[in-house]
């Protein structure tokens, strides 16, 4: 089972170099440490940033900081059933 600690703070590392405000997905990628490959894991859980945008419905951007949206992707993969 993912620890939603964990991923929060994995995600939070990854997205908080962003510029923000961001106006959609593809400005997080030049913050990513592996681009769209960085990966997110916890217990059975593991995502690339890849899988991740696939997933998810395209966010209520924009973002004013990595703080909300990362408080929307993860209230969405646990709607979806993915943690």
């Amino acid at each position: 089972m993912a620890d939603k600690a964990e991923l929060r703070e994995q995600m939070i590392d990854a997205f908080e170099g962003a510029d923000y405000p961001i106006s959609s997905p593809m400005d997080l990628v030049p913050a990513l440490p592996n681009g769209p490959g960085t990966k997110f894991e916890s217990g059975d859980f593991s995502m690339t940033a890849m899988e991740l945008n696939t997933k998810l419905s395209g966010g209520d951007f924009p973002y004013d900081s990595a703080d909300g949206f990362v408080d929307d992707v993860l209230e969405e993969l646990e709607e979806n059933g993915h943690i």
